[in-house]
């Protein structure tokens, strides 16, 4: 099982973390690739490696284009809200698990905002999450964890910092009451610093990504990778990220799970397609059709969703909500998996991703990710089968080297 494990000793922001996932393999380019999907201009993104108090890693800066009337452009970030950004990253061309995961971290900061004002999530206006910069890390998180994969995301115990912060509506003690919101029933300390070292925005991440928080480390790690902050202060601002597997030296990963089922017999076929996208998006981790008889000798499909506990809840709603279906029913089981790795290859039509299987360490086989084949297939003008087959030439000859 794939692990990604958040070491948040000296806190989490939303830059750190985009330093610490392309310092752990998420390619630069790809990531600058996918967030112009979201058509937001004004903004450029700087990636650079660095040190801090002796640590190299990855730093990610927003630089916002300059504009002459300063306060109009302030005025026009504050006013963002919910719905301007749900329709930004709606109407993108971005998959739709992206998408889903994105608007769950803006959801929790909103939800958090409303509660301490005593408004309603739709009168809630971001000030400072709202702001382009933001967008970028919100969304940027999600399309790293895409590239990733990891099978489970864990995180330690969250460091606050300490000291006061200055807010939009005025000076708190650290943690900001927005970031105290949202890491409630969250492992947190505090005291590492006399500033503050998780940001809204940072702690939103964790509050959507990740399954457990542990300070326990009960798995191999493979890579060890850093995303350097913006701020010099005592300790090191870093976030360190751990990526590893819990059964590295089996030749088969286990990892319990649930299947959710329902059997539809009135429903018009056309829909499924948009109930699968949105299945997936609520972290199905596989979304399957399987024709039945039912009684009377009726024409049905069954729809299977394989998923984890902690997506149980949203996809039964989703499945009783969106389908004809009057009931669910699940059941846990054990998969058994070969241990698997993600690596970009450079072909002749562009990089493409390829998943390997491992057994003992060693390749046994591979897939091509079928939206970057279709990609290269498209942009080049020829056909996917021979972008296919030049990634089978290319892995051929990384072998063979």
């Amino acid at each position: 099982m794939k692990i990604l494990y958040y070491d948040c000793f000296a806190g989490i922001s939303g830059d750190m973390n985009l330093g610490a996932m392309i310092d752990a393999g998420v390619p630069a380019d790809y990531l600058i690739r996918e967030i112009s999907k979201l058509g937001v201009k004004g903004y450029s993104i700087e990636v650079s490696n660095s040190l801090k108090m002796g640590i190299s890693g990855t730093k990610v800066t927003v630089h916002l284009e300059q504009k002459n009337d300063h306060a109009h452009k302030h005025h026009h970030h504050a006013q963002r809200n919910l719905n301007d950004i749900e329709k930004i990253i709606s109407n993108s061309s971005l998959n739709s698990y992206i998408k889903t995961k994105s608007l769950a971290v803006f959801r929790e900061i909103a939800q958090a905002e409303a509660k301490i004002h005593a408004k309603t999530i739709d009168e809630i206006h971001f000030h400072e999450v709202g702001a382009i910069d933001s967008i970028v890390d919100i969304v940027g998180a999600a399309i790293c964890i895409d590239y990733l994969k990891p099978d489970k995301i864990l995180s330690s115990a969250v460091e606050l910092g300490g000291g006061l912060v200055i807010c939009a509506h005025g000076t708190f003690p650290v943690p900001a009451p927005a970031t105290a919101e949202i890491l409630r029933n969250i492992p947190v300390k505090k005291g590492a610093v006399n500033q503050e070292t998780t940001t809204p925005t940072g702690a939103a991440i964790l509050k959507v990504f990740v399954n457990e928080f542990i300070d326990q480390i009960r798995f191999t790690i493979n890579k060890v990778a850093y995303g350097l902050g913006q701020r010099d202060i005592e300790i090191p601002n870093v976030l360190r990220v751990f990526l590893g597997f819990e059964s590295p030296h089996a030749d088969y990963m286990q990892a319990d799970a649930l299947m959710i089922e329902c059997n539809i017999d009135d429903m018009n076929p056309e829909q499924y397609d948009y109930i699968m996208n949105l299945l997936f998006g609520a972290g199905a981790q596989d979304v399957f059709l399987v024709p039945i008889i039912m009684k009377k000798s009726r024409p049905a499909i069954e729809l299977k969703v394989l998923c984890d506990s902690d997506s149980v809840s949203e996809i039964e709603r989703i499945m009783l909500h969106e389908t004809t279906t009057l009931g669910t029913r699940r059941y846990p089981l054990t998969k058994s998996m070969l241990n698997r790795e993600t690596k970009t290859i450079k072909t002749a039509y562009g990089p493409i991703r390829i998943k390997l299987a491992l057994v003992s360490g060693k390749t046994i086989k591979f897939k091509a990710e079928y939206e970057d084949c279709a990609a290269a297939a498209k942009k080049n003008n020829i056909s996917l089968q021979e972008v296919y087959r030049e990634v089978e030439r290319c892995v051929d000859k990384l072998e063979r080297s």
